[in-house]
């Protein structure tokens, strides 16, 4: 297993853990939630475009971190604390992109040949 292997592992953990907590997030606050999530994998899609891998997307996490994440939640979403958590925000963002890589499919990493 390469050091790239092992950091995307972490990162999507924390991924999980965001789409996790969006599940629970109290009723009255998930549309701001949401529309904060939607936002930031609207910024995602412009920064990375459509032909990314999961670890590009776990290098860029690692690299850019979440701050600019908070900036786009705050325009969209307001003051709700809910919405400023970035942890649930950022975290399901990534995960919901994720799902966009070219090398992600059901659910789990699809390894080639040349990384077994």
């Amino acid at each position: 297993m390469s050091a790239g292997e092992v950091r995307f592992d972490h990162v999507v953990g924390l991924w999980e853990d965001g789409l996790r907590r969006l599940r629970d997030v109290d009723p009255g606050e998930r549309d701001r939630v949401e529309r904060a999530v939607d936002a930031v994998v609207d910024e995602l899609r412009r920064r990375l475009g459509g032909g990314f891998s999961a670890q590009e997307l776990a290098d860029y996490y690692v690299g850019r971190g979440t701050d600019w994440c908070f900036d786009i939640a705050r325009r969209v979403a307001g003051d709700s604390p809910s919405a400023l958590d970035m942890t649930t925000v950022a975290g399901a963002a990534f995960a919901r992109y994720l799902r966009s890589a070219g090398d992600y499919a059901g659910g789990r990493r699809l390894i080639g040949p040349e990384e077994d």
